[in-house]
């Protein structure tokens, strides 16, 4: 039987764990964990004024009871009427959408129904503004007259007075001659209403965007993939 050299075992066993150690140091390195990108900062959009209202408009201020003062305020019962017919003639030049038709035609019908009424109104305004401007009254009457036909006629807000008026000519309906100024305080008030709703609206705009201006300063950029949403006057 032929002998085994105790010398080359011992060599190829060293041999072996040689390359075995080779190999495990050869081996890649196992993966390395991902790192999540930094967060995208990005810019939100400038607010921008209520209903496509031009900016830097200036609206009446609030009253400690939260209203605010406008041409519908602390008037005469005249008055009331006068404003209420002009807030009803605005809508019905204005609101000409197919929805909201009824509104001329319920405004020929309030002329007609309140004829008596309205007359008298007219003389009666007549005769307070000759008394308190003399001979220049009738100019008086006509700036008077232009303030109220300006503000139902404020274009951001004219879509929600046609609403307000078309809900409103149902219920002249049932206004009876010689009804119309006791009708006249509530129905006015439903119209202001709408413009009051507008102020606030407005009032929240410039609450924000003095916000966004004082985080972000008045010449930032919005970034791509703004919300437009986010409000910061919370």
């Amino acid at each position: 039987m032929k002998r085994i050299n105790p010398t080359r075992l011992v060599l190829g066993a060293a041999i072996a764990g040689l390359l075995t150690l080779v190999a495990a140091c050869t081996q890649p390195p196992p993966p390395s964990a991902s790192v999540a990108p930094p967060p995208v900062a990005y810019t939100p959009y400038r607010p921008v004024p209520p209903k496509g209202a031009p900016k830097n408009l200036a609206i009446p201020p609030q009253q400690a009871d939260g209203k605010r003062i406008t041409v519908n305020s602390n008037l005469t019962s005249t008055q009331t009427v006068w404003n209420l017919r002009s807030g009803y003639n605005v809508a019905a030049l204005n609101c000409t959408k197919s929805k909201h038709e009824a509104i001329l035609s319920g405004y020929s019908a309030f002329l007609k129904s309140h004829a008596k009424k309205l007359k008298k109104v007219n003389r009666d305004l007549d005769r307070k503004f000759r008394s308190e401007h003399g001979s220049k009254y009738i100019k008086a009457r006509e700036s008077y007259q232009t303030q109220i036909y300006n503000f139902f006629s404020l274009p951001p807000v004219v879509p929600a007075l046609c609403d307000a008026v078309l809900a409103l000519s149902v219920e002249f309906q049932t206004v009876q001659p010689g009804q119309l100024e006791g009708f006249a305080p509530s129905g006015l008030a439903k119209l202001d209403e709408v413009y009051q709703q507008f102020y606030d609206s407005y009032d929240k705009y410039t609450v924000d965007l003095a916000a966004w201006e004082q985080r972000y300063g008045t010449g930032a950029t919005v970034a791509a993939g703004s919300s437009s949403n986010q409000s910061l006057a919370q």
